[in-house]
Order: structure tokens, then sequence, then C-alpha cells
């Protein structure tokens, strides 16, 4: 039987978060708030990077239109670099000739 995954609110991890600054033990403050001591050590960097964008939801960051940009500009450049690495593998592969006629 698997166990069903639990999942916790902004305000719940923004207050666990806020109470982890002011307790010495990450692990008693855990135990108390019944989670895992781990979830805590991963909601504290997550807050302190994206003060405003942490915790958004469903695994998925909210950017802002900056970064969605950003992301968007560098999946062009991707494309734009494998579209370019196919265009020189072929035109090395027609290139290469071999001094012979196909004479038909």
């Amino acid at each position: 039987m698997s166990q069903e995954r639990r999942r916790f609110d902004k305000e719940f991890k923004l207050m666990a978060v806020e109470l982890s600054k002011s307790r010495n033990s990450i692990q008693e403050l855990a135990h108390e708030l019944g989670v895992c001591p781990e979830l805590i050590y991963r909601w504290r960097p997550e807050h302190l990077e994206k003060p405003e964008g942490s915790f958004t939801g469903h695994g998925k960051a909210r950017h802002t239109p900056e970064e969605a940009e950003i992301a968007r500009l560098r999946k062009q450049l991707r494309d734009a670099e494998l579209e370019r690495d196919i265009l020189k593998k072929a035109i090395s592969i027609f290139s290469r000739g071999d001094g012979k006629s196909t004479g038909l």
C-alpha cells in the first residue's frame, strides 16, 4: 500500500520557515509541525531565494515577465543551435566527395 502524499499550503510553509528562523532545532520544530525535517530544510532556501515567488504550488515556479522572456529566448537559442548543428552535419556529409562520378 502506498501512502498518500501530503500537501502543504503556502501559509503553512511560510509559518514553518519563519518559526525555523527563531528555533535552535529544526528537528524539534518538524516534529511539532508533523513534517519531515528535510521539508523545512528545502523550504528555507526556496523562500530566501525568491520570497515573493516561493511556494507557488504544483511544483511550477511562477516567472516574472522578464524571467519568462529569458526562458523563451533560451529555448529559441537551443532550437537554433540544434538546427545549425544538423545543417553542419548535412553539409559535411554532402561535401565529402571521394572524387568518383556517378556517371548516370
